[in-house]
């Protein structure tokens, strides 16, 4: 038989369920219509603890002892099956999937696990772990950080233990308790790439010991661990392809981000000259194509504190992490007017959707002719109306027109020199591309 008690002047409930003893605080004061109200709300709970319809949080949505009881509760069930606890899980999880994890993803879910999901969900057994427990999870975590983690970030927790409760669930045979939750909003990442004239103020200015890294960054669209990583092995001067195999990251060889990252990268006429140059001028005692003094991969950390940051301060340029380099090749192959697929293949892309969702709307603004082609359209098809000229683009049109007719020259000349070679069939079979 429970009661109504006091303690400090405040009513609280005190009664059993499920042969735990429950004592629940109020804040009304002790007087005799709040006593009254109490016994009449202890009545109701009571009465539904007999007839088995009694829900804790129903009445009691912010206690701590919401969960124990829907723990207790669970186990009544009939067809209930005792399930590990999520600690002893989780890293058996983790034991049997590292193996088919990069070492860089290996490290990351050993530290959600230890650091972020142990700590909470711990000592719950598995099957007991709820939609409502990783609600309050997430809404924790959130509060905590007091804005210092991202929705991002927080979501890659989330998706560790989906991870887990899914691995879970299909062994113990129970409904994985995250299905229907969706994950928090992300902020949309905005790309900062550099412009043309940017990219030519940083490589006439920048140490001419970095000049040959930077360039094949902008060019190549490259990640920072795939430069960094790149052998003379992987350099195809034949094919003028770079191949991009593997990747050096946190003082470490490993395999691409993933399959698509697997890519040949076609090296363009000024790429190609670059590395050519560097090849024959190269310690041939060290296997990198961009390395330390001392033979050792690039050091990001070093290459950020004495190169990257105080050349675009100098140069006046807001600054942008290295990796807007990757982004910068995007931006300038469509502003070229590359196929859009071949871009795609470059950059390591199993689909052309990054690029019109993140990179096209950078296009106009680089090549400074949005919407001329309908002005065109409207020249020649409808009387009366002239184009309006705009002296910048008159400019920028004939030095494209110089620079074009410079290329082709240039190409028609390498073509002369490759047919001396080169029978008919193979001169077709190569495409035009050398």
């Amino acid at each position: 038989m429970g009661s109504v008690r006091t303690r400090k002047d405040t009513l609280f409930f005190d009664f059993r369920f499920l042969g735990e003893r429950c004592r629940e605080q109020t804040t009304l004061p002790d007087t005799k219509p709040n006593r009254k109200r109490l016994e009449t709300i202890l009545a109701r709970i009571e009465a539904e603890i007999t007839l088995g319809t009694f829900e804790y949080g129903k009445y009691f949505p912010n206690s701590s002892m919401v969960n124990k009881m829907a723990e207790i509760q669970a186990k009544q069930k009939p067809g209930y099956t005792k399930t590990p606890l999520f600690k002893a899980f989780a890293i058996e999880w983790y034991s049997e999937m590292e193996p088919t994890w990069r070492t860089s993803t290996a490290e990351t879910y050993q530290r959600y696990i230890d650091k972020r999901l142990i700590p909470h969900f711990g000592e719950m057994e598995v099957s007991q772990i709820t939609k409502a427990h990783i609600l309050k999870y997430r809404s924790n975590v959130a509060k905590q950080s007091d804005g210092k983690l991202k929705p991002k970030t927080i979501n890659k927790f989330i998706k560790c233990l989906n991870m887990i409760m899914n691995e879970a669930a299909d062994r113990y045979k129970f409904t994985p308790p995250h299905l229907n939750i969706k994950p928090l909003k992300e902020e949309k990442v905005h790309i900062q790439p550099l412009s043309i004239q940017e990219v030519n103020l940083i490589l006439a200015n920048v140490r001419p010991d970095w000049r040959d890294y930077l360039l094949v960054r902008f060019f190549t669209g490259m990640r920072t661990g795939e430069i960094d990583g790149l052998k003379w092995e992987n350099v195809d001067f034949e094919r003028r392809e770079i191949l991009v195999r593997e990747t050096f990251s946190m003082g470490r060889w490993e395999y691409t981000k993933n399959d698509g990252s697997q890519r040949e990268i076609e090296m363009s006429t000024l790429v190609y000259n670059t590395l050519q140059e560097r090849y024959q001028n190269r310690d041939v005692s060290c296997e990198m194509v961009f390395h330390a003094n001392n033979g050792s991969p690039v050091h990001t950390p070093n290459f950020l504190r004495r190169v990257w940051t105080p050349l675009l301060a100098y140069l006046k340029i807001k600054y942008r992490k290295p990796y807007q380099t990757r982004h910068t090749a995007a931006t300038l192959w469509l502003a070229a007017g590359e196929n859009p697929n071949w871009i795609a293949k470059q950059m390591g892309h199993s689909t052309t959707t990054m690029l019109f969702s993140v990179y096209a709307r950078y296009v106009p603004n680089l090549t400074r002719k949005d919407g001329s082609a309908m002005e065109r359209l409207l020249a020649s098809n409808i009387d009366g109306f002239h184009e309006p000229v705009n002296e910048a683009e008159k400019q920028a049109d004939e030095e494209l027109s110089v620079s074009v007719n410079q290329a082709q020259q240039s190409e028609a000349e390498e073509v002369a020199f490759w047919d001396q070679f080169l029978t008919p069939s193979q001169t077709s079979s190569m495409g035009g591309r050398y």
